[in-house]
């Protein structure tokens, strides 16, 4: 197969990024690929636009998003004038636009074969638990979804109920690539005693605070290891201070990406209570979720619905009937260790089929696809 052009743009610090990463070692070996986005450039790629830090992807002009000229707003924005200055035309063969945020730049850089859609979040929904945002922010990304991202050639997404909801609200079609990083040759380790409960992620009150308040109510021995990003705003360094004389709850440096999944082998069960507060909460279906299967250890999770039904599809876990840390300390109560040794084997198996050498296939045949196609796409 001849090689071809092909360019990834995402907002996001490449390096630090598991989705775009796994599509750029996907796609390097197979054509030239060039990539777009904040941080150095990636490993195998044949050329990197690096977005300067100093330039915010996200910051508009106030008046225009208050007018709702939508267009005029998106031109104007400090990355697009940016990017438009610097980026060629009608030069790559396939463009994959992340998020919505990226798609009318990749369409009008009028790809010969056509542009690639992967949405990693509901965007018009993201941040709806907050009224101003919903108000002023989610009509301009919703215009975006509309106008733009309905001209892709394909979308993929990143769990159900993401992509039902694109179909429902915006009829487009978008296929299914999981969050899930690659097989790992590991194999479950025998339950310790007392059993060791981990999360990895943010450290953010909204995703640990029903866990930490679980632990209070735990009757057994259990103890929660944390490996938390800082985000900056004092909850990690509280969190320290909080736990720094407690032997049931653990506060650790995150771990690099590609160590993670070991890092979680040496541990029992992973947990994840995500409070609903918004939509794309309710269906997360997160990096952590796969990297727990990956790493064997059974899972306990709240009833968020993309989740609860790989762990039932799969029998790799427990899922907690509320949202509530009475449930989830209820949960952990209830299990003994040869249950705990069951729920890994399980994650075992499921660790064949929940990893990325099973989903990045379908952004590797929406590629073939559009290169075997010959429709650009227009800026129009």
């Amino acid at each position: 197969m001849t090689r071809a052009r092909v360019m990834i743009i995402s907002y996001s610090p490449l390096r630090r990024d598991a989705r775009v990463l796994r599509q750029i070692r996907l796609l390097a070996p197979l054509h030239d690929v060039t990539t777009v986005g904040y941080g150095e450039a990636p490993e195998g790629v044949v050329e990197h636009i690096r977005v300067p830090d100093e330039i915010i992807y996200w910051h508009k002009d106030r008046r225009l998003l208050a007018l709702r000229s939508y267009q005029r707003l998106y031109d104007t924005m400090p990355i697009t004038r940016h990017l438009r200055a610097r980026l060629p035309v009608g030069e790559h063969d396939v463009v994959i636009a992340n998020d919505v945020d990226t798609v009318p730049l990749a369409i009008g850089l009028q790809p010969r074969h056509g542009v690639h859609a992967d949405l990693h979040e509901y965007s018009s929904r993201q941040l709806e638990e907050r009224l101003s945002w919903r108000v002023v922010v989610a009509p301009f990304l919703r215009w975006i979804v509309r106008t733009w991202v309905r001209r892709a050639d394909s979308v993929t997404t990143v769990s159900p109920g993401l992509a039902s909801e694109y179909w429902r609200e915006f009829g487009i079609d978008a296929q299914l690539v999981m969050n899930a990083p690659p097989l790992t040759d590991l194999a479950p380790t025998p339950v310790r005693d007392p059993v060791r409960l981990v999360h990895a992620g943010n450290g953010v009150p909204e995703r640990l605070e029903t866990m930490l308040e679980a632990m209070d109510l735990l009757r057994t021995p259990a103890t929660l290891d944390l490996y938390l990003i800082d985000q900056g705003n004092g909850y990690v360094p509280a969190l320290r201070e909080r736990y720094a004389d407690s032997d049931r709850v653990r506060i650790h440096d995150p771990v690099p990406t590609d160590e993670i999944v070991r890092t979680l082998n040496r541990y029992d069960l992973g947990v994840y209570v995500l409070p609903p507060i918004s939509f794309n909460f309710r269906h997360a279906l997160p990096n952590k979720f796969f990297d727990f299967v990956q790493a064997r250890l059974g899972v306990v999770i709240g009833p968020s619905p993309d989740m609860a039904a790989l762990v039932r599809e799969h029998g790799l876990g427990v899922v907690t009937p509320d949202f509530t840390a009475e449930t989830f300390a209820a949960a952990i109560d209830a299990l003994d260790p040869e249950q705990i040794s069951s729920l890994k084997d399980a994650s075992d198996t499921a660790a064949r089929v929940l990893c990325a050498e099973r989903q990045v296939t379908v952004w590797a045949d929406a590629v073939e696809r559009l290169l075997l196609t010959r429709r650009p796409s227009s800026a129009g």
